[in-house]
């Protein structure tokens, strides 16, 4: 099978390239560079011996989506590409619903154009804004509370349309909570540019020297130690993920849709803990005030994935840590040698 991968060379995307070739996939990677390098691929190459077939190209292009498609005939999508940092979002709302929502309108018409009907769309955790309890079911209410997670649920809303068009759409949507840690062999891992708007990158380059200090947004909000409590998520266990999903593609129409997480909370100064025991290393930290869109407790109930998938997180928070450390060492400046 041939699956095409939209941005594939970003953090997730790349790791799931790995699953995808071992798993015996064909891919071909899509992928706009706006906040990736062209670097994991030629690692993932040199990991799996395979050449990956790559094209420069932001989804919102039409023509050169339609020169994709008729160069290749795809059994499915993998659909990845999109800006991703909440509090970004809520700085430039307009570039994320152009980028995320009418990105993925185009992708969709293409696909409906050359008769490929089955796609897998990365989604999160933040489509249930404020949880209505922990832990989160997929049936719970939705009401993103930040114009990231808004385009992620709009997204959803319009691929559940799709599916009762009576076309024959085989979706499946995966809600991530929130996805830390790196490849085992070091090469692959998070890059993000400038200061990383992420947890687990953050503590990496404090521990590394990199940065002075971990800033942790909110120091008050109603949990065990006052920090907010997140389902942190090895990225591996996640891609592995989307490998399963595929299995389930079915050749009726269907929306399935699973969280993905490990249904365990930590709190970023757990978080902490566990990194300072990994690396060794003091991670000196402030409580600054709260950013906007984020809430106080979410992780994940799984065990429908579990149940329909056959998939369950295999790896805990110190093995996060350990492979976000190991990555961090063997590539002090990221991908940039």
């Amino acid at each position: 099978m041939r699956i095409l991968v939209t941005g594939g060379a970003g953090y997730i995307g790349s790791h799931t390239c790995i699953e995808l070739i071992n798993a015996g996939y064909d891919i071909v990677v899509l992928d706009n560079l706006c906040n990736s390098s062209l670097e994991p691929l030629k690692r993932i190459e040199s990991i799996c011996h395979y050449n990956i077939p790559f094209y420069k190209v932001d989804i919102r292009h039409k023509n050169s989506l339609i020169s994709i498609f008729q160069k290749y005939k795809f059994d499915g999508v993998i659909h990845f590409a999109g800006l991703k940092a909440v509090g970004e979002s809520v700085i430039s709302p307009i570039e994320y619903y152009d980028n995320n929502v009418n990105g993925s309108l185009v992708l969709l018409e293409v696909m409906r154009d050359f008769n490929c009907k089955n796609i897998v769309f990365s989604s999160s955790a933040t489509v249930y804004g404020e949880p209505f309890s922990v832990p989160i079911l997929e049936n719970f209410p939705l009401s993103a509370i930040n114009p990231y997670g808004r385009s992620k649920l709009m997204i959803e809303d319009i691929l559940k349309d799709v599916a009762i068009s009576g076309d024959n759409w085989n979706i499946v949507i995966l809600r991530y909570f929130n996805p830390v840690g790196a490849h085992k062999s070091g090469n692959i891992g998070e890059d993000p540019t400038g200061i990383p708007n992420n947890l687990m990158p953050y503590i990496s380059k404090v521990a590394a020297g990199k940065l002075d200090k971990l800033n942790i947004f909110g120091g008050n909000y109603d949990t065990i130690d006052g920090t907010g409590i997140r389902d942190y998520i090895h990225v591996v266990d996640i891609a592995k993920g989307h490998i399963k999903a595929l299995h389930a593609l079915g050749d009726k129409s269907q929306v399935l849709i699973f969280n993905l997480g490990t249904g365990k909370g930590y709190s970023v100064l757990d978080i902490v803990k566990v990194f300072e025991e990994v690396s060794g290393k003091s991670i000196p930290y402030e409580i600054v005030k709260r950013r906007p869109g984020d809430v106080a407790i979410c992780y994940a109930d799984s065990t429908y994935a579990e149940s329909f998938l056959g998939w369950t997180a295999e790896n805990g928070l110190k093995e996060m840590c350990e492979d976000t450390w190991r990555w961090q060492k063997s590539n002090p400046n990221g991908y940039k040698r």
